[in-house]
C-alpha cells in the first residue's frame, strides 16, 4: 500500500485528502473526482460568487419559488433544522451582517452595519421553505442567506464521497478546520487530528484526537476577525443582534457522524457559549470541547460535553 497527499484551493481555502491504496492507483482520476466535488459546492454556495445559487435565492423576491441544486437543498435543511434545535444560535439568514461586517465579498460598511444592527430578525427556519419533492426553495420575507458555517464541512462530505466512489474506503479529508476519516490506517489505529491552540500568533497543538468513522470541525475567533478601536470582534455573527459576537469562547470544537452538521454546532455553539452550550450538548449528546483565553498563554482550560 502506498500513501497518497492530495490537496488543492477552495472555498478561500484548502481542501486535502491522504490515504492509502495500492501503488498502482489511478490517483488522478480520484484528485479530478475530488476537485470536481469541491468545486460544485463553491459553485452552489459561494456568495463571493454573484452567479452562485444561493445568490439566486438571496436576489429572488419574497414568495416566489426558486429552483434549487439539491445539494444545495441538504444545506439548507440541514442549516434550518440545526438553527430549529439550537433556539436560534445557528443562523443562516445572517448574510446581510456578514457582509456588512467586511468578512464577505464587499469591504466593511458602517451604513449597513447600522442597518443590520437595527433590524427586525426573524429566525431563517420561520422565514424560508423548502420543497425538496419540487427541487424548489421560497422565502416569505426578504433575507440574505450565508452558509459560511457549514458549507465547509458538506463539502468534506462531498470530499469523502468522491473518494469512496473510486474505491478508497479509508482516509482523511479536510477543508480548513473541518475533517472528516473513514476507516483506519493501515496499521489498525485511527487518524490523528490536532485541536489547534486558539493563538492568532501562533500555529500549534492543543492537544490531539484519533478519529474512525467520525467527523470534527472548529469554530474560534482567533482567525477570522476585525480590530474595531483595539476591540477584536469575531467573524461568528450573534443572530440576536446583528453584529459579531461579544466576548465568545476561544474556540468550539465539535465530533459528530458527518461533517456538515459537525461544522454548523461548532458554529452554534460559539454562539450560545459555555453554559448554555455543555448543557444542549448534554441533552442531546454531543461531544463538544469549549477552549477559553487565558493570558498571556492564549489558553485556559478546556470544557467537554458528551
Amino acid at each position: 500500500m502506498k500513501r497518497y497527499a492530495i490537496n488543492g484551493p477552495t472555498m478561500g481555502a484548502c481542501w486535502s485528502a491522504v490515504f492509502h491504496m495500492p501503488s498502482d492507483f489511478d490517483v488522478s482520476s480520484a484528485r479530478r473526482a475530488m476537485i470536481d466535488a469541491v468545486t460544485e459546492v463553491d459553485k452552489q454556495m459561494s456568495n463571493w460568487r454573484p452567479e452562485c445559487d444561493l445568490n439566486r435565492l438571496n436576489a429572488a423576491r419574497p414568495g416566489g419559488w426558486v429552483a434549487l441544486p439539491d445539494g444545495l437543498l441538504t444545506v439548507l435543511g440541514a442549516g434550518l433544522a440545526i438553527g430549529h434545535i439550537s433556539g436560534g444560535a445557528f443562523d443562516i439568514g445572517m448574510g446581510d451582517a456578514t457582509a456588512a461586517w467586511g468578512f464577505g465579498p464587499a469591504e466593511a460598511s458602517e451604513d449597513r452595519i447600522r442597518t443590520a444592527r437595527l433590524a427586525k430578525r426573524s429566525p431563517a427556519h420561520d422565514v424560508l421553505e423548502l420543497d425538496r419533492a419540487a427541487g424548489r426553495a421560497r422565502k416569505h420575507s426578504e433575507m440574505c442567506f450565508d452558509l459560511n458555517g457549514i458549507a465547509k464541512g458538506y463539502g468534506v462530505d462531498q470530499l469523502s464521497k468522491a473518494a469512496r466512489q473510486h474505491g478508497i474506503e479509508a482516509g482523511l479529508f479536510a477543508i480548513d478546520g473541518e475533517v472528516r476519516a473513514l476507516g483506519t490506517q493501515p496499521n489498525g489505529r485511527g487518524w490523528s487530528v490536532a485541536v489547534e491552540m486558539p493563538n492568532p500568533e501562533v500555529r500549534a497543538a492543543h492537544s490531539m484526537l484519533e478519529l474512525q468513522d467520525c467527523a470534527v470541525a472548529t469554530s474560534g475567533d482567533y482567525r477570522h476577525w476585525i480590530d474595531v478601536a483595539g476591540y477584536r470582534l469575531s467573524h461568528t455573527m450573534d443572530p440576536q443582534l446583528g453584529m459579531p459576537l461579544r466576548d465568545p469562547p476561544a474556540s468550539a470544537t465539535v465530533l459528530a457522524c458527518d461533517c456538515m452538521s459537525a461544522d454548523a454546532w461548532a458554529t452554534a455553539m460559539m454562539v450560545l457559549g459555555e453554559a448554555c452550550g455543555l448543557a444542549l450538548a448534554e441533552k442531546l449528546g454531543l461531544s463538544v470541547l469549549f477552549l477559553k483565553h487565558d493570558q498571556p498563554t492564549g489558553i485556559g482550560c478546556g470544557l467537554f460535553a458528551r
